[in-house]
């Protein structure tokens, strides 16, 4: 609304840091509208990290940017730190609607920093400067679903490294048993990692058709991959492989009941807490795929953060 850049500033009060506060304060309206919009408390982060990244490499404040600043943190993000089209597009995508929210008349930030500043934001990212979504499959071409042989191999890898830890007589298997399952799990049912994570004990059910797959087949993917604004989707997945049940009962009854936040609803709890978290799904997938000697082409599209594997 008109006027809101002096509500973010409390109009009145002197700026002692002038440059520090407008930047804050724009990132905080910023988050409120993105928020207002129903989008989520992860992406809305993900988003302002982006454009401090984007500042923090032009040293320059949003109202002193130019086209040719993105042009060159653009030039870096592909040169220096490798960064896939995708990934580059999305940050570049992050900072244009940032642009976008700065120079609409309706949050005052124009008016605001012509009265302190001299000068104002503009947009700095257009198409003839920005990466182009040409085509819906982005991959790079070296990457590939597993073949059969591969699929046994790591699944047989999985199996192998619970027993190696348990003849230890280590607590470890506890956790590699839990691993092995839920990499065999999500390729039964063709899963997203988080979808994964996400699972409960009570996601699983009958299928009227399917009688022999007994209690396990269905299962309920509660936190599917989202649109902007909405929900987690849900959907349901039918069970299709005749091992799948045997793999998932095996781990509810006999093994999960050892591990130490057993009393959780999640399906796949971990050592310190009651869900198991994505960085321990990419290190462990990383640690059998460098074991099984593979490249790292079933790894990460993005330049920064943990390893995202392609399970399926």
């Amino acid at each position: 609304m008109l006027g809101s850049a002096r509500l973010h500033l409390i109009d009145g009060l002197p700026t002692l840091r002038p440059d520090e506060q407008v930047f804050e304060a724009m990132l905080k309206g910023r988050r409120n509208q993105q928020l207002a919009r129903n989008l989520s408390p992860g992406y809305v982060g993900d988003q302002e990290r982006t454009v401090r990244a984007f500042t923090r490499h032009t040293d320059a404040m949003p109202w002193q940017c130019t086209p040719q600043h993105v042009d060159e943190w653009s030039a870096d993000l592909r040169a220096v730190h490798g960064c896939v089209r995708s990934t580059l597009r999305n940050y570049q995508g992050a900072v244009r609607q940032f642009c976008d929210f700065l120079t609409n008349p309706a949050y005052g930030w124009t008016d605001e920093c012509l009265r302190l500043f001299g000068t104002h934001p503009v947009q700095v990212v257009y198409e003839w400067n920005a990466a182009a979504h040409a085509d819906e499959a982005e991959g790079g071409p070296e990457r590939r679903a597993f073949t059969r042989p591969e699929l046994e191999a790591f699944f047989d890898h999985a199996d192998e490294e619970v027993l190696r830890v348990r003849g230890k007589g280590r607590k470890g298997w506890l956790p590699a048993f839990r691993d092995a399952a839920l990499f065999k799990t999500t390729y039964a049912y063709g899963l997203r990692r988080n979808e994964t994570r996400m699972l409960n004990l009570t996601d699983f059910g009958r299928n009227p058709q399917g009688r022999e797959f007994g209690e396990y087949g269905t299962l309920l993917v509660r936190y599917g991959k989202a649109k902007k604004g909405s929900p987690p989707k849900r959907r349901s997945v039918l069970t299709v492989r005749h091992w799948t049940p045997g793999t998932v009962e095996e781990w509810i009854s006999e093994v999960r009941p050892g591990m130490r936040h057993s009393t959780s609803p999640a399906l796949w709890p971990s050592e310190r807490g009651p869900r198991v978290g994505l960085q321990r799904l990419d290190s462990r997938f990383a640690a059998y795929r460098d074991a099984l000697g593979w490249t790292r082409r079933w790894s990460s599209t993005h330049c920064t953060g943990p390893t995202s594997p392609t399970y399926r």
